[in-house]
């Protein structure tokens, strides 16, 4: 294959099928699935399908990240990260960083928790690599909470 071929090739591969968030956002067919819907680094849907356990556990973890003072409470919030946009099941974020960054979608910046519900699809080693992700963008701490109450907090390293 020529050089001009393969490069052609990249560029339709890099630019077919790909969406920004705000397509995601604004696609008719894409409102109101039973499922999250994230972006990968190249544009490409993502999806994973949710039940009703994994929502009770999910507004359980919102109502204990309520009780924190200083800050609010977000589900199904959409952050930009190096892989692309990536939607922490529940997040918490101090009003200072939500005045830093007002109403825009997806985040420029981790929440400083951020949540992720194991589901039995997931595995452990999707969850730590989604877990680095908030973190290099900025979360404080990733909770990874599996359906049966379980919890696993993820922290930066330090110095």
């Amino acid at each position: 294959m020529s050089m001009a071929r393969a490069e052609a090739d990249a560029t339709e591969r890099n630019t077919v099928g790909t969406m920004t968030w705000v397509d995601v956002m604004a696609h008719p067919q894409l409102q109101d699935l039973p499922f999250k819907i994230e972006l990968n680094r190249w544009g490409r849907i993502e999806m994973s399908p949710a039940s009703n356990q994994r929502g009770k556990v999910q507004m359980d973890v919102g109502a204990e990240l309520r009780q924190r003072p200083g800050g609010q409470v977000i589900a199904e919030c959409s952050i930009q990260t190096a892989d692309g946009v990536r939607v922490a099941d529940v997040a918490w974020i101090s009003d200072a960083r939500l005045a830093e960054m007002g109403q825009v979608t997806p985040f420029p910046r981790a929440p400083e928790v951020c949540v992720e519900i194991m589901s039995p699809g997931n595995s452990w080693a999707a969850m730590h690599i989604k877990a680095g992700l908030y973190l290099e963008a900025g979360a404080e701490e990733v909770w990874i909470q599996k359906l049966d109450g379980q919890r696993t907090v993820i922290k930066p390293p330090t110095g």
